[in-house]
């Protein structure tokens, strides 16, 4: 690559240097933890991010001109995001616990998961499934998912066992080992639970962002594990001033420990050698060179910075509605508060019997007839995403995200599919409500009523998310498939100087900063290369 003299895209300044001990691609939230623990551990850290802030798709905006909502609007909740990584960063950051974690609606009733009231969840089950049966079946259940995020969190951090360490050192149990790591997750729910409604909001987590079966596929096992780790308590929680806080507060941690990061800068190749490409918002190109470079985008991109074939293109499987509502919808189940019911995730038609419906009419390339989809209302929990007016008004932002819409359904026509799918979606919602949502969503000063639809394939488009992919590719174990990936950091590539700092790398996905941190580390425990 031809060296030229680097420019900052603020007013001209040259930069002080062309050389780091790490160049970081891409100022996402993995990426900005790597620069924190570079920086702090007094590392030379250059961070080139493409849009005109960093967050990458961590952030918060107002997606709708005149409506003061500042709506996490692509990621938007944290469970996977480590205490240790908060505290060792100095994170100025609040996440907020929800009361309720789930609600389902059931005809006429629903099934209401209060994590604050035991006996009142028990009866909520007992209505819906019309013994106990079930819910003792819950609670042994996510007992033993409990006590397996206990287990496995922390080992997120430290380097890559292998399969039989996990199993024996970490797992210990031979029934998870066996329902959670051996067989199709569908078919350990299918035997522990017996009501179709409680089977479908156990497996919804085995299916975020994750096209597949969980009857036959153990893809489904690793995106439920994902789901159920957390922290090392599966909780997910709100963050206080939306994504953008978290990815505001990593930035911030960066910087102040003196990581150099510029916007603006899109990154053009890369060189296994440690010589990154790249061009400025007006147009110029420049070189810098990194001991290490870390690369913080999906593989199939890395691979095409490093002028290598980038292998089968992954395939995303969600459609992200934003909405602001000027009052949160009636519910059929009058007993229950719509403030409840919403401020946690709320199940809509993610029955077992119904989930598999969907999945079978995505597969065969037809949107779904009555599509699987979960809800939540951010401001129920943080009321300070909105202007205080558009609060005291009663206005309430939703997110919803709708599963089994994989992106072969929009690749043909894909603004056409996008409003297919919304009003398939919006259907299924409203058989589930006592009113249509479309009666409920608040309209902008221009009239047009406060909502946007994503797609995978849109997500391919405007974020460079190959296939439209939300964890980069299929999740993988959190452990050494390979033996020879024992004792790394699941985050190395064949060329020494260039790492994997992504969702894509191995325990990637979520919002977590865990292959950020394990790459910074791996940098660290190599020495500086010669």
């Amino acid at each position: 690559m031809r060296r030229i003299t680097v420019l900052s895209e603020l007013g001209g300044r040259v930069m002080p240097r062309s050389h780091y001990d790490a160049v970081i691609v891409g100022a996402g939230h993995n990426g900005l933890v790597a620069a924190g623990y570079l920086a702090r551990a007094g590392r030379r850290v250059l961070v080139l991010e493409r849009r005109p802030h960093p967050g990458g798709l961590a952030v918060s905006a107002e997606a709708f001109p005149g409506v003061p909502a500042r709506l996490s609007r692509y990621s938007y909740l944290v469970s996977l995001l480590p205490r240790k990584i908060i505290s060792d960063l100095g994170l100025r950051l609040e996440l907020r616990r929800r009361r309720y974690a789930s609600y389902t609606p059931a005809g006429d009733t629903g099934l209401l998961v209060d994590n604050a009231d035991p006996a009142r969840t028990a009866a909520s089950f007992a209505r819906v499934t019309g013994g106990g049966h079930d819910h003792a079946a819950w609670e042994r259940f996510y007992a033993m998912t409990s006590r397996l995020a206990g287990r496995i969190a922390p080992t997120l951090l430290e380097p890559l066992r292998d399969r039989a360490a996990m199993r024996d050192e970490v797992v210990a149990d031979a029934e998870t080992w066996r329902d959670l790591f051996e067989r199709p997750v569908g078919q350990a729910v299918a035997e522990r639970f017996a009501d179709e409604t409680v089977r479908g909001v156990v497996l919804t987590d085995a299916l975020i962002g994750t096209f597949a079966d969980p009857e036959t596929d153990l893809r489904a096992n690793r995106c439920l594990l994902y789901h159920v780790v957390g922290d090392g308590t599966g909780e997910w929680n709100v963050p206080v001033g939306g994504m953008g806080a978290v990815t505001g507060a990593l930035a911030a941690a960066a910087r102040d420990a003196g990581a150099d990061i510029r916007t603006g800068m899109e990154v053009r190749a890369v060189d296994p050698g440690g010589e990154v490409a790249f061009q400025d918002a007006a147009g110029g190109e420049h070189t810098v060179t990194g001991d290490h470079v870390l690369v913080n985008a999906p593989p199939a991109v890395l691979s095409r910075l490093l002028g290598e074939p980038a292998g089968p293109v992954p395939e995303g499987a969600q459609l992200k509605v934003n909405m602001v509502l000027s009052r949160l919808p009636r519910l059929r189940d009058v007993p229950v508060d719509q403030a409840q019911a919403f401020s946690g995730t709320f199940h809509i038609n993610e029955r077992r019997d119904q989930l598999d419906l969907a999945y079978r009419q995505a597969a065969a390339g037809v949107i779904p007839g009555l599509p699987p989809a979960e809800v939540y209302c951010h401001s129920l929990t943080d009321p300070s995403i909105l202007g205080t007016e558009l609060w005291e008004s009663g206005a309430h932002t939703m997110t919803l995200f709708g599963l089994h819409m994989p992106a072969r359904l929009f690749r043909d026509d894909p603004g056409g599919a996008r409003d297919a799918a919304l009003a398939a979606t919006f259907a299924s919602m409203n058989s589930v409500l006592a009113e249509p949502i479309e009666d409920c969503l608040l309209r902008a000063p221009d009239g047009t009523p406060c909502v946007e639809a994503r797609t995978p394939v849109d997500l391919e488009r405007e974020a460079g998310l190959p296939g439209g992919h939300i964890f980069h590719r299929d999740l993988a174990w959190p452990f050494a498939e390979d033996p020879a990936e024992a004792g790394r950091w699941g985050v190395e590539t064949r060329h020494p100087r260039v790492l994997l700092c992504g969702a894509g790398a191995r325990r990637g996905g979520g919002v977590s900063g865990i292959p950020g941190h394990n790459a910074a580390m791996a940098v660290l425990a190599g020495g500086r290369p010669r």
